[in-house]
């Protein structure tokens, strides 16, 4: 039988860190992304198996917490497991751990199955999901409710363009994070490291549609942000510093 816990490599390379050399958000996030993708597909129900029935999975929430951050040409396990499924949603827990055999990075995400024509949710095999749920520790709390602020400060514009785009057509999941982080001030980074991201996707973004990119700090070194079309929020998040 196939083991219940996912386990992929890869090294800390110039093309993965920022200016000062870590691991951005973004990445981390990539990371997940593509180690949820190769765990699902061995299991019976990744991206082909649920194309064959016209639906497709979603990412729906995903918060990450980062305890330290690996240094450059660092060599970085990856761990995820399924913490369960029921109705219309499935959970998903990441760990990253150092060469040193510190945990550094922990994230819980939450993920559903959409029809590719109705865009409508699906309901889940959870028995066939649930068959693989293992468990092990993910020492953060789960992704909660974030707080609006697109009706309380004036947004930055942004255009969907084509190099914002997934498999789907559709605003990639990596890319509101990136959009978001692109909010905070350069000298920011220097100063703080980010210690908590939170991303609840709402809806999702064309090619060529307008939105507003908002952040209000709610708390010193806490953040809430939106991005919005027409005024609706198709994404919140929360971030923290430290």
């Amino acid at each position: 039988m196939i083991d219940k816990l996912g386990v992929s490599h890869f090294t800390m390379d110039s093309d993965l860190v920022d200016f000062l050399g870590h691991i951005t958000i973004p990445v981390a996030g990539a990371q997940f992304l593509h180690a949820a993708a190769v765990h699902a597909a061995a299991r019976g129900f990744g991206y082909d198996d649920m194309l064959r029935q016209n639906v497709a999975w979603v990412l729906s929430r995903m918060a990450i917490e980062m305890k330290s951050y690996p240094e450059l040409s660092e060599e970085i396990t990856l761990y995820t497991w399924i913490e369960g499924a029921a109705g219309l949603f499935t959970q998903r827990c990441f760990e990253l751990v150092s060469s040193k055999g510190e945990s550094f990075c922990y994230a819980r995400s939450i993920w559903a199955a959409i029809h590719m024509e109705t865009r409508r949710p699906v309901p889940l095999d959870t028995e066939s999901i649930n068959a693989y749920r293992l468990d092990r520790p993910c020492p953060i709390e789960k992704p909660g409710k974030i707080p609006p602020v697109e009706h309380l400060v004036e947004g930055e514009p942004y255009r969907v363009r084509y190099s914002d785009l997934d498999i789907n057509g559709h605003l990639n999941s990596i890319r509101y994070m990136e959009h978001l982080l692109d909010r905070f001030d350069i000298a920011l980074f220097t100063q703080k490291k980010i210690t908590r991201f939170e991303i609840a996707y709402m809806a999702e973004g064309k090619y060529g549609m307008e939105l507003s990119i908002h952040s209000r700090e709610s708390f010193p070194d806490a953040y809430n942000m939106a991005i919005c079309h027409e005024g609706k929020a198709i994404c919140r998040a929360a971030v923290a510093w430290r």
